[in-house]
């Protein structure tokens, strides 16, 4: 019997069509480490969670406390429930500063951001050349200079016999000078003035910044199609810095609500309340007449009215392209 060769072997199964083009998934390796719970993702927030609730959240909670009571901030309080509140809206004196700083929001707000939008298209058309540079600097200035010697520096300049008036008669105008901060009917005006030049250096290095962002090709095509610098600026500008303009419109509006320092150091609320705002009546009704209760029944309204003022600005200014 003849022992079958190599050869003549019986051959392994043949393999089944198409099995070597498919490929088995294999599954996951199992994780081996341990899953981190998650609480501890809190422990790394608290230190920030506990830093905002001691020293921002404890003294609006405080403030609203106080406001209930009549206090002079060192003998025993007495029990007012809303008359702090009622108070605010019916004394002639303290709704007037709440005027005073809406009447501001022009000055403070719209000026700096028309102004602002005008400016920085215009320094957007001359981007390579040295005078933009130089109208960069010297418009981020007032931002760099401390706001009570601002206030200092405009208090000379608008007084009696200060640098305006000394243009005003120079120019023939002598019969228009007079104390601006002084006069009843300029006094609120001129500190809005201030405001506007303090404010309107960082609305334009804020739309600027959005300006940058703004593809060329968009002003190129509408150049083709024959739109002019107006067309452009209303059509293409504005409405793609929509963001920056709530941004602008947002920090201005609280700016001059919770304005204190400025009109502080110029005025000090006067002549007479011509300039008083609600962060100047608070300094005075808590330190000066020991009216703590009703100092801080005006901070609840203020706070109240700033977030009144500014959540609808930032809804109207969201992007909802998303």
């Amino acid at each position: 019997m003849t022992r079958p060769t190599p050869d003549s072997a019986v051959a392994p199964p043949a393999t089944r069509p198409g099995r070597a083009a498919v490929t088995r998934k294999r599954s996951p390796a199992p994780a081996t480490g341990l899953r981190t719970p998650s609480w501890v993702g809190w422990l790394f927030v608290a230190p920030a969670l506990i830093v905002y609730a001691v020293f921002v959240l404890r003294p609006i909670a405080l403030t609203v406390q106080y406001s209930m009571y009549r206090w002079d901030g060192i003998g025993p309080s007495t029990w007012a429930g809303l008359g702090n509140y009622a108070r605010v809206f019916t004394d002639p004196d303290l709704f007037a500063s709440i005027l005073n700083a809406v009447k501001l929001i022009v000055f403070f707000s719209v000026i700096p951001v028309v102004l602002g939008l005008v400016i920085a298209s215009t320094i957007r058309r001359i981007a390579t050349s040295r005078l933009a540079l130089v109208a960069r600097t010297i418009l981020f200035l007032p931002q760099v200079i401390p706001l009570v010697a601002a206030g200092i520096a405009w208090s000379w300049l608008l007084s009696s016999n200060g640098l305006v008036n000394q243009l005003l008669t120079y120019a023939g105008l002598g019969g228009v000078t007079r104390a601006w901060l002084g006069d009843f009917s300029t006094a609120l005006p001129a500190v809005g003035v201030i405001g506007a030049w303090v404010l309107l250096g960082l609305c334009t290095i804020l739309l600027l910044s959005g300006l940058s962002k703004i593809d060329p090709a968009l002003y190129e095509a509408a150049r083709m199609d024959g739109a002019g610098p107006l067309r452009e600026f209303v059509s293409i500008t504005v409405p793609s810095l929509r963001q920056e303009i709530g941004v602008c419109v947002t920090v201005t509006v609280i700016a001059a609500l919770a304005s204190f320092d400025i009109v502080y150091v110029s005025t000090q609320g006067g002549p007479g309340n011509a300039t008083m705002v609600p962060g100047l009546e608070i300094y005075y009704l808590a330190f000066s007449e020991r009216q703590v209760g009703m100092a801080s029944a005006l901070a609840v309204v203020l706070m109240v009215l700033v977030l009144l003022v500014a959540l609808p600005i930032q809804w109207l200014t969201k992007d909802r392209s998303s």
